[in-house]
């Protein structure tokens, strides 16, 4: 067991030194020098947990994955709220995420599909939608895959004009702007009334990047 959770440690830590050369340099730009002088391994080491530069990135890129775990409030609407604020506040303080989102955007030799990380997080949002539609906290009538795409679209640009403008600094006051202009007019009066959009949840759960307090 000692010896296995050794080898996870030491693939955690790849895995991050490999993220804090990609968040600054991207993937053509990275060597495996550099991430094996950062992280302390031999090369040996790092061919044993995995085969290429490439294969580090793509665990790097998955690394989204979890991001978008949306939490357990009861209103869904506030879950996915709560998803794009969390996602931000760890833009802001985590290198592998940072990574993760350079890798998906940027033009480079990186051959995984640059839209998987998309579809991640437009099935995500997308249950999310279809739960708070079924719960009775939409407006009738409202068009939960284009919603989605919404989100999800708007959500990406905001965080790659925030991260030109301010370092994604901001990034977290421009999530909520973007919810307090869309909520009105797709969430019924009483659940718009619970909602919680504000910068500083966005810290809480960027802190914990667990569930959130119930709603």
């Amino acid at each position: 067991m000692a010896q296995q959770e050794r080898a996870l440690q030491t693939r955690r830590q790849l895995v991050e030194a490999a993220a804090s050369v990609f968040a600054e340099r991207g993937y053509d730009g990275a060597s495996t020098g550099e991430i094996l002088t950062r992280a302390g391994f031999t090369r040996g080491a790092m061919y044993h947990h995995f085969a290429s530069k490439e294969a580090i990135a793509q665990e790097v890129v998955a690394a989204q994955i979890e991001a978008l775990r949306p939490p357990k409030t009861s209103v869904r609407l506030q879950a996915a709220i709560d998803i794009t604020l969390t996602y931000a506040r760890l833009l802001q303080t985590s290198d592998v995420l940072r990574a993760a989102v350079r890798l998906t955007v940027e033009e480079t030799s990186f051959s995984q599909s640059r839209t998987a990380p998309y579809q991640w997080a437009l099935d995500v949002i997308e249950n999310v939608l279809r739960e708070a539609d079924a719960g009775g906290e939409l407006l009738p009538g409202t068009p939960i895959p284009d919603l989605a795409q919404l989100i999800v679209g708007s959500f990406t640009g905001i965080q790659l004009l925030s991260n030109l403008v301010s370092g994604r600094d901001d990034l977290l006051h421009r999530v909520s702007v973007m919810w307090n202009l869309l909520l009105p007019g797709i969430a019924v009066p009483g659940v718009l009334r619970r909602l919680d959009t504000h910068e500083e949840r966005g810290h809480r759960l960027g802190g914990t990047q667990g569930d959130a307090d119930a709603v």
